[in-house]
């Protein structure tokens, strides 16, 4: 599914999976060796709920990007391989979306930046 963030330096085009089931939010990225630059897994949340996530089994960094129920990023997590800590916004988000470590700041992604995606 296109996933897209709006921020002041232009338009950030993703192709994201969707974990839409539990299982597939259980899962998440886990044991994947890689993940692409323009690829990436969004979680949905209907309705909106605080959400935590952590690391076990998953191999590579990540940026957890966690959104606001206005649709704009409330929090960037860089999260470490297999770290067993939790991450979480502290508030009610409509979706968390993982990218491959470090490109949030490659793109110059922001909190407050816009997300759209349809699920």
């Amino acid at each position: 599914m296109p996933l897209i963030i709006h921020s002041a330096n232009g338009d950030h085009r993703f192709t994201v999976e969707v974990a839409a089931t539990f299982e597939e939010q259980e899962t998440g990225l886990m044991f994947r060796r890689s993940v692409a630059a323009d690829k990436g897994m969004i979680f949905p949340y209907d309705p909106p709920a605080v959400a935590s996530f952590w690391m076990k089994n998953t191999l590579v960094p990540l940026d957890i990007i966690f959104i606001g129920v206005d649709h704009r990023i409330a929090y960037i997590a860089n999260a470490k391989p297999m770290s067993l800590d939790p991450v979480s916004a502290g508030v009610p988000v409509t979706g968390v979306l993982e990218l491959r470590g470090g490109r949030a700041a490659e793109l110059g992604i922001k909190a407050g930046d816009l997300v759209s995606w349809t699920s």
